[in-house]
């Protein structure tokens, strides 16, 4: 199975470890998210898929025996070692209009933005006349803090509880929707680089933060990288979900990845296995998102769900990473 970005190898299912252990209904519900708008080669088991969301473990295993083969996912130069890091939705407060200490907007893309490529940088989004024209009444809402608002870019999507202009709160989720076309470069490896931390997490960053107020903006904007949002309702089933991904399903906390689509095509079940700091991951996950960091033929970033927990878990991710794809016999 060749793919432009990695070697596939075909195995025997025994060279899946913890198979037999991992709770395949849960990643059922991914699954079946994916055949919303599955590849081509799934067209024809997404039926069966369907009905066996109801099905007994047995009969979920065995549909999998019996209707996939397992590749071993490695890079061109044969290594099946890789990386596997975390990401997830914030829960931010906002305002939906600025005072009060909540003066970071987050921005929807403005209306030229495809007629200048690169649009403008962080800094220039900050700084110039011209770009703060274009974007004027272009704000979903204001954060009181720009590490969230940067947090927020990074992961590409989150939660707001806002309140409006008659004092009513709501939930909402702000989505991805488009960037300037910057390269992203990350503010940990700038700290780094600059020797002003040893510690790049973000409890580091945000210490060196509190010492140096003053330089916050010169830290930003070496991202200069910038993330327009679209605003969508959440509420119901909706609520349960994550954000839409790049295969364009709603993702399911532990059991998506994020992955290189030169590597894994969109919607493929993959068997995912990582040992490390964070503990042993051995299960079903589904490939349904992409990320500009998210480069290699063994690269997932895992999505972990919503809130502080989830954000706890993302943040310490990074860790040893196997893959296996499941493919159509």
């Amino acid at each position: 199975m060749a793919q432009p970005g990695s070697r596939w190898v075909p195995v025997a299912w025994q060279e899946l470890p913890g198979l037999d252990s991992d709770a395949l209904h849960e990643a059922w519900n991914a699954w079946v998210r994916s055949c919303e708008r599955p590849p081509p080669a799934f067209v024809a088991l997404c039926p069966q898929v369907r009905r066996l969301s109801i099905g007994t473990p047995q009969e979920q295993r065995a549909f999998l025996f019996e209707r996939l083969q397992p590749y071993r996912i490695e890079a061109t130069n044969g290594s099946p070692d890789g990386l596997l890091t975390g990401y997830y939705e914030p829960e931010l407060v906002a305002m939906r209009q600025p005072g009060n200490g909540y003066t970071v907007p987050l921005y929807r893309a403005p209306a030229g933005l495809a007629s200048r490529k690169p649009w403008y940088s962080r800094q220039q989004i900050d700084t110039l006349p011209e770009a703060q024209a274009a974007l004027q009444g272009r704000a979903i809402a204001w954060l009181a803090d720009p590490i969230d608002a940067l947090v927020l870019h990074i992961q590409g999507s989150g939660r707001l509880r806002i309140t409006e202009p008659d004092g009513s709160t709501r939930m909402v989720r702000v989505a991805f929707s488009a960037t300037n076309d910057h390269p992203y470069r990350s503010v940990g490896r700038w700290l780094l680089d600059q020797n002003l931390v040893r510690d790049a997490t973000w409890p580091g960053i945000k210490a060196w933060i509190a010492q140096n107020p003053q330089r916050v903006p010169e830290m930003l904007w070496s991202n200069p990288r910038y993330v327009f949002f679209k605003e969508e309702p959440l509420e119901g089933l909706d609520a349960e979900f994550g954000p839409r991904g790049a295969q364009g399903v709603a993702l399911t906390p532990g059991r998506s990845i994020a992955v290189d689509r030169q590597s894994i095509p969109y919607g493929t079940p993959v068997w995912m296995a990582s040992s490390g700091p964070t503990g042993q991951i051995q299960r079903l996950v589904l490939a349904q998102d992409t990320g500009s960091a998210i480069i290699g033929a063994v690269r997932a970033d895992y999505f972990t769900g919503w809130g502080q927990d989830a954000g706890d878990i993302a943040g310490r991710l990074k860790q040893g990473l196997r893959l296996w794809a499941l493919w159509p016999r």
